[in-house]
Order: structure tokens, then C-alpha cells, then sequence
């Protein structure tokens, strides 16, 4: 059976434009001395492996469910359901993936860093680490100027997406890295490739959807607090499981409680 993929309906950017650029590991935002390691970024909708996708989810930790489960470790059981999975991205306006080739996995991780991540569950490499590469003068030169990369035969790294009207607005979401593939400046390149993409088509307002551990890396990225004073609020509102009326769904700690509605006398119409 060939492996699910991602075909562009039409209404989004469907560039079948890839580049190819080197990487290094960063530290305290200096480059280390590593060997350079060559990614491929796509942003053609039909070269995203579903099954890849849904992985790079779960080594990243990151959940699409409204109430996702938890395992004891306090990782997703589930980061994302298939089939809404590719009904979302089948309507997503732009979509940026980055491969890179398997061996170059970890590569610049020194030893007791990459077994961290391999111990925590985080990238389950089904290669070994491989041994770091010197960067002599000789190596250097032995290092090909336009490497081979291709998405068919390469795992995906790094992934985004934007959602659009296609015309005022857009968002930006998802936008995930592997943890054993981070510090290189992989997400910032997601970042700008999405902005780019839909400054190009004249859409300038575009907002992300990211976390309080987020805000750093976004900000940094040139996106910052809305000059309106606006926030981003969720629809919390359930149907109602009995005849009562309707509940609230309220957080506590990880787990999600049902809530009498406030007093409507209280509420902004």
C-alpha cells in the first residue's frame, strides 16, 4: 500500500518550490563548531507522509485534541487523529516541511544529550548516533556544495502551517521541530518561509497561536503583543450532556471539569 500523502486542493499556496540549506547547533546563540548538516525545505503539500506527520507529533509532544490523554509520563497517548489530520491540512493555505537525511539525525549531540532525549521517549531514532565528524581542513573540503536531500528518502525534521482567508487575515500553527534537530534555526526558517509566503500573496496581518514557553521564540521571529490590545480567547462552551442548559468546561491542572454557566446578567451579549 503506497503511503498517504498530501495533495493541495487548489485554494492554498501550493509552490512546488524547495531549497536546500546547511545547518549548525547553536548555544546560548553562538554556533558551536559541528559539522554543517544539510535540510531540505518544501513547501509542497505532496511530499508530507501522513504517517511521518503523526510521528513528528509525538516526538514533539504536541497535541491537536481539545482533551488529549496523558499517559503516566505525561506524554499525548494520541497527538492527533489521521483523518482530521489531513482534512486540516487539505485546507490549510500554506504548509512548510523540512527533511533532512536519517544519518544526519543528532549529528553536533554530544553522547549523554542524545541518550537524554532517546531516554525520555522524545525521538526514537531507529539509527544509532553517529560519530561526530571533524571539521578540519581537509573535512571541510570533502564536504559536497549542493548536498543531496530529497523528501522521498529523508525524514521529516521540522513542520507548519497557516491558515487564510486569502485575502486580510492569516494564522500560523503547528510549527514543531525534533527535539534532537533543535538549536539550528529549523523553526525560525519555518517561521519566515510561512511569513514570506503570505506577505507575497498581500497578506500582512498574521497572527500565530503558540503557548507562554512560545512567546520567546515568536517574538523573536518579529511577532509581538497586538497594538489593539486583543487576545486570543477559546470557544469553552460544550453541548449539554443533560437537559439542564448549557456547561462550561474549566481546567484543572491536566484535567478538564464541567462547569455551571455563568449568570447570563454578567455576560456581554
Amino acid at each position: 500500500m503506497p503511503p498517504l500523502m498530501i495533495r493541495g486542493n487548489g485554494h492554498g499556496v501550493t509552490s512546488r518550490a524547495m531549497e536546500i540549506s546547511w545547518v549548525t547547533r547553536k548555544e546560548n546563540g553562538k554556533r558551536l563548531l559541528k559539522p554543517r548538516i544539510p535540510i531540505c525545505i518544501s513547501t509542497n503539500p505532496s511530499q508530507i507522509k501522513l504517517k511521518d506527520l503523526m510521528d513528528l507529533y509525538g516526538n514533539c509532544n504536541h497535541s491537536c485534541h481539545r482533551f488529549p490523554k496523558l499517559d503516566p509520563r505525561g506524554k499525548f497517548v494520541e497527538a492527533v487523529d489521521v483523518k482530521k489530520l489531513g482534512v486540516a491540512l487539505s485546507h490549510s493555505f500554506v504548509l512548510v516541511s523540512v527533511f533532512c537525511n536519517p544519518e544526519d539525525v543528532g549529528i553536533g549531540l554530544v553522547n549523554n544529550n542524545y541518550s537524554s532525549y532517546k531516554s525520555q521517549g522524545e525521538d526514537p531514532c531507529p539509527l544509532p548516533p553517529p560519530p561526530s565528524r571533524s571539521l578540519d581542513f581537509f573535512s571541510k573540503l570533502k564536504q559536497p556544495i549542493m548536498p543531496v536531500v530529497s523528501p522521498s528518502d529523508s525524514r521529516l525534521v521540522g513542520f507548519g502551517r497557516a491558515v487564510s482567508d486569502v485575502g486580510l487575515t492569516a494564522s500560523i500553527y503547528d510549527v514543531m521541530v525534533l527535539p534532537s534537530m533543535r538549536r539550528m534555526g529549523i523553526g525560525s526558517m519555518i517561521v519566515k518561509r510561512i511569513v514570506r509566503m503570505l506577505t507575497s500573496r498581500g497578506i500582512y496581518d498574521i497572527a500565530v497561536l503558540c503557548s507562554a514557553n512560545e512567546r520567546l521564540f515568536f517574538k523573536a521571529c518579529g511577532f509581538g503583543d497586538d497594538i489593539l490590545g486583543s487576545t486570543t480567547m477559546m470557544y469553552t462552551r460544550t453541548f449539554p450532556i443533560y437537559s439542564e442548559g448549557d456547561q462550561m468546561i474549566t481546567c484543572a491542572g491536566q484535567n478538564q471539569l464541567l462547569a455551571p454557566p455563568e449568570n447570563p446578567s454578567n455576560l456581554i451579549d
